[in-house]
């Protein structure tokens, strides 16, 4: 069996600690109502705690990771998540097969459903988060908005009201004044939200958020705020219990988003003065007493450049990002969550709570950065290796070598978490786990990840919800290489060509290699060819004991490593710099470079007249049929990946020539859907 997630020491003590009381009584046995990560997650602090545990799947999840670290598993149905875990009456009778006392859902699917809560309490099951109440209350957006009123909390000026139709969505959007935002009342995890700048975008709006929502939530309500322009995006962690006592666990800074969700997180924020976060911290318990909140819960604020903060929404369950505060604060939020359904006082006063050094998480996903930053990816992880021979690394995964990610769930592959005793020494951390991270079989988001942590306004905590966009107008292009840098890439990838042929060569013990490597390159020098996409370069490699010698631009570097080629990893040391280098090229030997000049390129495809689809996914509408004209721009076809519904337009004006896809159909990246003649 696999750990999801790992602690590692940080000087004398760790990550997150669970101080467990093994005559503080819980519960004997705990359903996790989730999968993937946050399914290992909570499976580790029960098995710390002493509680068995249940899993629950879907039939495509049988041999999932969190299955196999559970004490017993339940399947609840075939895999679209509302045939499984969504599915009430399939994971009510789990719990009543396994006689599990209490449920954690985790985030995500049933973890703020009202109903799902009270039909626990009808059996006697504790749901392991707050009561149906509060749930309910900051659930829907619009009565959360009027309680946090109520309790004094600043909100941003909006529409108190749902929303009927899109004429109403209009003239509301122009008394509030563009732009706006149109989201989904029972939402979360950026699904149904939409900005829009103008009435027409209003109207679009309208519709996709509330098919959005319709689909996530099962719940199609939509409410309008004013949309407050570059903004940053910092919670408050709040933990309560049933005895009215509350407590802020410090911020989370969530700024870096895409498709308002976020990508990279930090706790403490750079931009909060001790005063702002106090002031952000007794609003946010201000709000969780009014409800009577008991469990661990996250009230989202925006906060813009002169540090005013509007309340956004509260989340009544576990975040995904929960690691950076239990980094910093020494607690398990996991274990708290469980205490406090119990029954237990929780064991900590506000004064109780540090900051101790800075945490950053990435979260890693399946997904191609070079498309909007980031449409989902699918496949199996032929090869994959957590980056946990480092110090002061945490990983939280639900994933191993072999897995499959699918067109069914959310494309996490995990959460990459790094500490330090202060953020230069967390983000340098982290730019090194990202190096060391192996992950091949599907497309992923590191190249992304790492040139976010190490651009200057990231570093010089120069953020908003709108950095992406901002530093990439024109999109995710991925890392420009310096002149030094491709120097020691090309140099490094020649010295690992030559290392494979002289290991093919002892391999098939050719007569003038010795097995052991002597006389092998003696004097020899290897004229290579290196494909870049920026062009094609010349090296010269020539070999000297375990060091390789390479002539580059007219420049010589000396490369040196251990050269252990059964390794997905190499660390390699670059003119006395070591390097961890990940990178796709081409290399040929001069000949073969040669006759590749007269291979025939393969010629583009006429991409304006017909449709692809950039990522798998299931059709969800078709709006035009063979023979209808279109003009450029208009919307051909809505696929919907991961719970994200993506609207396919028109390259350009012309005929329908062919549609080959109709709702329902399931299709994979690069399917043909619409032709134009």
């Amino acid at each position: 069996k696999m750990l999801c997630s790992r602690r590692c020491l940080v000087t004398s003590r760790q990550l997150y600690s669970v101080v467990h009381d093994p005559n503080e009584k819980t519960f004997e046995k705990l359903l996790v109502a989730n999968r993937g990560e946050i399914a290992c997650r909570v499976i580790k602090t029960c098995k710390k705690m002493g509680i068995k545990t249940v899993a629950i799947h879907s039939d495509v999840d049988a041999n999932a990771v969190h299955v196999q670290m559970a004490d017993e598993a339940a399947c609840v149905g075939p895999a679209p998540s509302g045939q499984s875990y969504l599915n009430m009456d399939a994971i009510m009778g789990a719990i009543r097969r396994t006689g599990a006392q209490a449920v954690h859902p985790g985030y995500g699917f049933l973890s703020e459903n009202r109903e799902f809560a009270k039909r626990l309490a009808s059996e006697g099951v504790t749901f392991v988060g707050p009561d149906t109440h509060a749930i309910q209350a900051m659930g829907d957006k619009i009565e959360s908005k009027l309680l946090a009123k109520n309790a004094k909390v600043n909100t941003i000026p909006g529409f108190d009201g749902v929303v009927k139709d899109a004429d109403e969505a209009v003239r509301i959007a122009r008394e509030i004044g563009y732009p706006v935002m149109i989201k989904a009342s029972a939402g979360g995890g950026g699904k149904g939200m939409r900005i829009a700048w103008d009435d027409e975008e209003t109207r679009e709006g309208f519709r996709f958020s509330s098919q959005e929502a319709a689909s996530s939530f099962g719940d199609d309500r939509l409410l309008i705020e004013k949309f407050i322009d570059n903004p940053r995006h910092i919670e408050i962690q709040v933990l309560a219990d049933k005895h009215g006592n509350a407590l802020w666990l410090n911020e989370r800074e969530c700024s870096i988003q895409r498709r308002n969700q976020k990508v990279v997180e930090e706790a403490p924020s750079t931009f909060l003065d001790p005063e702002t976060r106090r002031a952000m911290g007794e609003q946010a318990v201000a709000l969780a007493k009014a409800v009577k909140y008991s469990s661990a819960g996250t009230v989202e604020f925006l906060v813009d450049s002169s540090k005013n903060f509007y309340f956004l929404e509260m989340n009544t369950r576990l975040q995904v990002e929960h690691p950076v505060t239990e980094c910093i604060t020494g607690l398990d939020l996991v274990q708290e969550m469980i205490r406090v359904a119990k029954g237990y006082p929780l064991r900590h006063r506000q004064t109780d709570i540090p900051i101790n050094g800075w945490a950053v998480e990435c979260r890693v996903y399946a997904e191609d950065p070079y498309k909007s930053f980031g449409l989902p990816s699918i496949g199996k992880l032929t090869q994959y290796q957590e980056p946990l021979h480092l110090p002061s690394v945490r990983v939280d995964s639900g994933i191993q070598q072999g897995s499959d990610i699918s067109i069914y769930y959310d494309p996490m592959i995990s959460k990459l978490i790094t500490y330090g005793s202060n953020r230069a020494e967390a983000l340098k951390r982290m730019e090194e786990a990202l190096d060391n991270y192996v992950i091949r079989g599907v497309t992923h988001n590191i190249s992304l990840l790492r040139e976010v942590i190490i651009h200057p306004r990231f570093v010089q905590g120069d953020i908003s919800t709108k950095f992406l966009p901002e530093v990439y107008p024109d999109g995710f292009k991925g890392h420009k290489l310096t002149d030094p840098e491709r120097r020691e890439l090309l140099a490094t990838a020649a010295s690992l060509y030559v290392a494979e042929q002289l290991r093919s060569q002892r391999f098939l013990a050719q007569p003038e290699n010795r097995r052991d490597g002597a006389g092998v390159g003696a004097g020899a020098r290897w004229e290579l060819s290196v494909n870049l996409e920026d062009g094609v370069y010349p090296v010269t490699v020539s070999k000297s004991d375990s060091t390789f010698s390479v002539e580059v631009d007219g420049m010589k570097l000396n490369v040196t490593g251990e050269w252990n080629l059964a390794s997905p990893l190499l660390s390699v040391t670059v003119d006395g710099t070591q390097r961890t280098i990940q990178y796709k090229l081409q290399i040929l030997s001069q000949a073969a470079a040669e006759l590749s000049k007269y291979m025939p390129e393969k010629a583009a495809e006429d991409t304006s007249s017909i449709l692809r689809s950039p990522m798998p996914g299931t059709v969800v509408a078709v709006s035009v049929k063979p023979g209808d004209t279109v003009s450029e721009g208009q919307e051909i076809c809505v696929i919907e990946a991961m719970k994200m519904q993506n609207s396919l337009a028109a390259a350009k004006t012309g005929k329908v020539k062919a549609v080959h896809c109709r709702a329902g159909d399931t299709v994979g990246e690069g399917d043909l859907l619409v032709e134009l003649e």
